[in-house]
């Protein structure tokens, strides 16, 4: 049966053509669409994106909207695009402090930026605020890249009784791709938002490093897919020794193996 699938993507080709995420994820939309399934696509408008030459447009009806994150307003700004050979339509959530003037992960030095927590955070929110603005319902959101781990707990706390997410299924893919320091020890109050309390994250470390932020995924996951064969395998036992459904890596050839899961996890 046809499913609408929301993909979370921290990275996806070509506008973020060199990176391991984009290699290993860049066809599941595209597969996915071409098996009847109706999608919606999101990614970060990253500061190394050249907007002229995607062909980036802002969506006005979908910007505007303040984020509070730590008590600062953040503007929201949506935009879109298409990507030609898959005929795929990318959003992106972009922010002048967060994105825009922004390379991906690192600095210019190579260094995490400090405030990679509050970004992974107002992506989280600026995703599920605009999916609620388009009117569109999916069945399963697929979050794929770390950008996109806070969104799980959000789903099953914050906006589990919106309508746009009520029956939504979460779908987590692990890759190998981490981050080289902590999120410190701000991130569990700056994620509050609505029911997301902080002491919901007590159970996590104070410095929310890598591990940490997969946990909290797989927690409000209803699934976890291993997307690469050397990912983090102590995240992958955590996810079985909490009883969450897991796919083994499948392979080159992922795509009847993932749309079995898709079915497993909707029926449970």
């Amino acid at each position: 049966m046809a499913k609408k699938i929301l993909f979370i993507n921290q990275e996806i080709v070509p506008y973020v053509p060199d990176s391991e995420l984009s290699l290993m994820g860049k066809a599941l939309p595209q597969v996915m669409q071409e098996n009847g399934h109706e999608i919606r696509t999101f990614m970060p408008k990253w500061g190394t994106i050249n907007e002229r030459r995607g062909q980036l447009h802002e969506v006005i009806r979908l910007s505007g909207m303040n984020l509070i994150i730590d008590d600062t307003d953040h503007p929201l700004i949506i935009k879109v695009a298409s990507i030609a050979q898959t005929r795929i339509q990318v959003y992106f959530i972009d922010n002048e402090d967060y994105f825009s003037k922004r390379q991906m992960i690192v600095d210019e030095k190579g260094e995490d930026y400090p405030d990679n927590g509050e970004r992974a955070i107002f992506f989280a929110r600026g995703v599920l605020e605009t999916v609620k603005k388009l009117r569109w319902i999916p069945d399963i959101i697929h979050v794929q890249g770390w950008m996109g781990a806070v969104v799980p707990l959000y789903i099953k706390t914050a906006y589990h009784e919106e309508p746009s997410f009520a029956n939504t299924k979460v779908i987590t893919s692990l890759f190998t791709k981490s981050l080289n320091s902590d999120f410190g020890t701000k991130f569990k109050k700056c994620v509050e938002f609505r029911e997301a309390k902080a002491d919901l994250l007590d159970k996590y470390n104070d410095n929310f490093d890598f591990e940490e932020l997969g946990k909290l995924a797989i927690d409000y996951s209803d699934g976890v897919i291993a997307a690469h064969k050397d990912i983090n395998e102590e995240l992958l036992k955590y996810a079985q020794s909490n009883n969450i459904p897991t796919l083994a890596f499948p392979g080159d050839d992922f795509g009847p193996a993932y749309e079995e899961f898709y079915n497993q996890i909707c029926t449970e």
